[in-house]
C-alpha cells in the first residue's frame, strides 16, 4: 500500500505588473534543498536560477511564463512563496547609518513589504516628435544573460545589451516595428543615434521601474540616533 499523499495549500496573489491573481503552494523541502544548495555555493547566477526553478515549482495557475516575468515580479513573488514556506517573518542585522558598523537584529512582517511605484513612472518614450518607443521590463532571463553570461563585455556594453532587450517597439503614425521585426544589432544602432536627452528618458524608465522595498527604523544601542533604512531588492531580505 503507498504512503499517504500530504496535502498542501494553496494562496493567491496578484502579480505587481498586470494586477494578474495567480494561485501558489509553499515550496516543499526538496526544493528548499535546492535553494539551501545554491546559497552554499555563492554562486548569484546558481542562486538566481534555484529562485526561477522554485517559482515555477509553486505556481499552481497555468500559463505563466517565469522566464517573462519582470524582475520584480519575481522578487515579490519568491518572497510572499518564502513567507507561506518558513515563516512570515524574516530577521535582518541592519548596519546603523550614523556610524556605519553598529549592527541592530530587525524583524520584518513579510506582509509589510510591497513593490512601490513612481507615480512619475512611464514606459513611453518621446524621442522625437515623429518617432515613440515603449519599454518592457527586464525578465528574469534577461537579468542572468546580462549580468552573468557576458565575461567578455565591459559594463557599458553590458548595460546596451539589456536596454536593447527591453525595447518592445518603436513607432510613427505612419509604421510600427516591434522588436521581433529587427534584429538586436538594429536596436543597438538605433540607440547609439540618440542625444543624451533622448537617451535620459530611457535611464528614466530603469530608475523609476516599480521595485522591492521597504523603509525600516533602526535605533543605534550605542550613539541612541534613530535613523531610517531603506531596503531594496529580493537580497535585502534574504534570510
Amino acid at each position: 500500500m503507498p504512503l499517504p499523499k500530504i496535502a498542501t495549500p494553496v494562496f493567491e496573489l496578484d502579480l505587481p505588473s498586470t494586477g494578474q491573481t495567480i494561485k501558489y503552494r509553499p515550496f516543499l523541502v526538496k526544493e528548499e534543498k535546492l535553494l539551501l544548495l545554491a546559497l552554499e555555493s555563492e554562486d548569484t547566477k546558481q542562486i538566481t536560477t534555484a529562485i526561477k526553478t522554485v517559482i515555477k515549482n509553486c505556481i499552481e495557475t497555468r500559463g505563466i511564463k517565469v522566464e517573462a516575468l519582470p524582475t520584480f515580479d519575481i522578487e515579490y513573488l519568491f518572497l510572499n512563496i518564502r513567507s507561506k514556506s518558513v515563516g512570515e517573518e524574516v530577521e535582518l542585522s541592519i548596519i546603523c547609518p550614523d556610524d556605519g558598523e553598529t549592527a541592530v537584529p530587525v524583524k520584518i512582517d513579510i506582509d509589510d513589504i510591497h513593490i512601490h511605484k513612481n507615480e512619475n513612472h512611464t514606459n513611453k518614450i518621446k524621442v522625437d516628435d515623429s518617432i515613440m518607443m515603449e519599454m518592457r521590463y527586464p525578465s528574469l532571463d534577461q537579468f542572468i544573460k546580462n549580468n552573468f553570461d557576458f565575461s567578455g563585455q565591459n559594463a557599458t556594453e553590458q548595460s546596451f545589451e539589456m536596454i536593447a532587450d527591453c525595447v518592445d517597439k518603436i513607432y510613427t503614425e505612419e509604421e510600427v516595428w516591434t522588436s521581433s521585426d529587427v534584429t538586436k544589432k538594429e536596436i543597438v544602432e538605433f540607440l547609439d543615434q540618440m542625444n543624451s536627452s533622448q537617451f535620459k528618458q530611457i535611464e528614466t524608465f530603469f530608475e523609476t521601474m516599480p521595485k522591492l522595498s521597504h523603509t525600516v527604523k533602526v535605533k543605534n544601542p550605542n550613539t541612541k540616533v534613530e535613523s531610517e533604512v531603506v531596503l531594496e531588492g529580493l537580497s535585502s531580505f534574504f534570510a
